[in-house]
């Protein structure tokens, strides 16, 4: 296991004072770089520990800040904030990019070498970084199978994988359609993972506050869909080139 150093980086987006988590791989040579984007509480130990963990394996990674430093564990309130922010994708985008901007100006950052894995909120973000031209070699997205403005998914250029429960009320079978159906017509490669029986959010660990119906944890979905955006990694983005 090699050494990681994490740091907490504060900047701005969205009119807010973000506070982003960075991980460090042991070394001092450029590596590849990954972008975290949490679910739409904001940036908890989740995220942190599995931008811990990509720099385990080599990576550059920074999980990215949602909401100026504050986790949004009532429901009510969480929604207030992400849904009119998942109708606009300029601001999504704008909160994207800041992340980006602060991974680009790490040093130990290849900015030629960038992928995005986001949940929820996160992973609608990662899209509209791809929607956006961003130079990406993947996206990874859970429980985000968000659509687009109309002709906008034909400037992805990298393989897009997406994971889904199956029992998601959240993103029922009409929301992968349209998601799948998008990425089809703009020629995109991409990927989609249903996984039985499960519900939103089967990738995150039991919280200690009320959630929406239909959220739950599923602890071997979780394992299987993190294998899966690690193998999606080692495919598009390998450590050593």
């Amino acid at each position: 296991m090699t050494t990681v150093t994490t740091r907490t980086i504060a900047y701005a987006a969205d009119g807010l004072t973000m506070i982003g988590h960075l991980a460090l791989p042991a070394g001092v040579d450029r590596r590849p770089v990954v972008l975290v984007g949490p679910e739409g509480v904001g940036l908890s130990d989740v995220e942190r520990r599995r931008a811990d963990a990509l720099a385990e394996l080599g990576y550059v990674a920074l999980a990215f800040d949602l909401h100026g430093g504050r986790y949004l564990g009532d429901p009510e309130e969480m929604l207030a904030r992400c849904l009119p922010l998942l109708a606009d994708p300029d601001r999504m985008r704008g909160i994207g990019h800041a992340a980006l901007d602060v991974l680009r100006a790490e040093p130990r950052a290849d900015p030629d070498r960038i992928a995005a894995v986001g949940y929820g909120t996160g992973g609608a973000i990662a899209l509209e970084l791809g929607r956006d031209g961003v130079d990406l070699r993947a996206i990874a997205t859970v429980n985000a199978l968000t659509t687009g403005r109309p002709g906008e998914a034909a400037r992805i250029r990298c393989p897009v994988w997406a994971g889904v429960g199956s029992e998601d009320p959240i993103m029922p079978p009409a929301q992968r359609d349209a998601f799948t159906a998008e990425l089809q017509a703009a020629g995109v490669d991409w990927r989609l993972v249903v996984y039985g029986g499960a519900l939103h959010a089967f990738h995150h660990p039991p919280v200690d506050h009320i959630v929406r119906p239909g959220v739950g944890y599923h602890p071997q979905h979780a394992q299987r869909a993190w294998r899966d955006v690690v193998d999606l990694l080692a495919e598009c983005l390998p450590i050593t080139e």
